[in-house]
């Protein structure tokens, strides 16, 4: 199961993790992990190469990816609601391989 959990400061959004693996298909076939993979480098992406917003992040090849902004911008926060808006989207969709606290 893939696990994402969203971190705020001061009652706003300035980062998250996700981890695991749907297990919904067999690697390179797995749609769930495709859809939250493209979903999460998108957002990490956005937030610090395009936007320029300090952050300290860490991910491995063993399906982990942290990222935390330091402080809680103002302007990141359409980015991570609307990251955090598609991953339960996607959990509603299947239960059994995504879970978003």
């Amino acid at each position: 199961m893939i696990t994402a959990e969203f971190y705020t400061a001061s009652g706003m959004l300035n980062g998250f993790a996700v981890s695991g693996h749907s297990g919904y298909s067999g690697s390179g076939s797995d749609i769930v992990c495709a859809a939250v993979s493209s979903a999460v480098y998108m957002a990490a992406n956005t937030l610090t190469d395009v936007m320029g917003i300090a952050a300290d992040a860490d991910v491995n090849d063993d399906g982990f990816l942290s990222l935390r902004l330091q402080g809680a911008p103002a302007e990141a926060q359409s980015v991570l609601k609307g990251l955090k808006l598609h991953l339960e989207g996607l959990a509603r969709e299947y239960p059994k391989h995504i879970k978003v606290t």
